[in-house]
């Protein structure tokens, strides 16, 4: 399989699951203060939304790749 049929095939699937998810979330940790032995952090839970229209396009490209012909 040549790479550019693994780079469509990866634009579609992360475009499907874009739109199926339609983002993720992960946590951050921020060291605030560190007094002797004491360590006080924070634990913050950033989401990341994922727009319609990038997994939408990504779709649209990974096919174009996909369906396009080679020499």
């Amino acid at each position: 399989m040549n790479p550019i049929r693994v780079i469509a095939l990866v634009l579609v699937i992360a475009g499907v699951l874009g739109l199926a998810y339609g983002g993720f979330s992960y946590t951050k940790e921020n060291h605030e203060a560190k007094i002797g032995p004491v360590d006080i952090s924070v634990r913050e839970k950033q989401t990341v939304n994922i727009p319609l229209w990038v997994g939408v396009g990504a779709i649209v490209v990974g096919g174009a790749l996909l369906l396009s012909p080679r020499k």
